[in-house]
């Protein structure tokens, strides 16, 4: 619902097109499995990662739109209240939307993983690395990802979650670039139209 903050200029199709379509994604998923997410079903895990595309590609059209309005100049650019209020606007949704993309494609999901762990997980969670930690029945959950999220793109690589597989080191990767992206124009723009 973060796109709703969002200038005209840096939102993909229409103001109410994107919470629609979110909308009733989500409604689809908690119909299907209302509850914990435990049921592994395969058109379940479909509109999971249909809402994560949605959420991920809006993140990216933002950020692609947000940096083109930096360097070209745009509406929301010559006013420094603006530009952090849409350049926060993206990033938030940038987080969400990775963190949710890490929680859905890590381990085949939380429905698999609410029924085991592999031996060998993509996402490797200090619980998981520290055998002195004795976490055997350790999951992780949503808020695990969220932090994830958030520290990848404020520090701009992994802090204490190391990615082991080519997807989640390049999924890591491509958020760490949109994050630099994003902190460095708007910081260094609203910095200009303050001076």
């Amino acid at each position: 619902m973060l796109t709703l903050l969002l200038p005209d200029d840096l939102r993909l199709g229409p103001r109410w097109a994107l919470p629609l379509a979110e909308g009733l994604l989500l409604v689809v998923l908690i119909s299907g499995d209302p509850g914990r997410i435990s049921r592994r079903s395969t058109v379940l895990r479909s509109v999971a990662i249909a809402l994560v595309v949605v959420l991920a590609g809006s993140a990216i059209w933002s950020t692609i739109q947000l940096i083109d309005d930096l360097i070209h100049g745009g509406h929301e650019t010559n006013s420094a209240n603006a530009l952090l209020l849409a350049g926060g606007s993206v990033w938030a949704t940038t987080v969400l939307a990775f963190s949710l993309l890490y929680f859905e494609l890590d381990s085949g999901g939380p429905a698999a993983r609410a029924h085991h762990l592999p031996p060998t997980p993509a996402l490797a969670f200090p619980q998981q690395l520290s055998p002195e930690l004795n976490a055997e029945h350790w999951r992780p959950q949503y808020i695990d990802y969220l932090y994830l999220g958030f520290t990848n793109s404020t520090a701009l690589s992994p802090t204490d979650v190391m990615p082991l597989v080519p997807w989640a080191k390049s999924i890591m990767t491509l958020q760490s670039i949109l994050s630099l992206m994003i902190l460095g124009l708007v910081v260094a723009r609203a910095v200009n139209v303050l001076a």
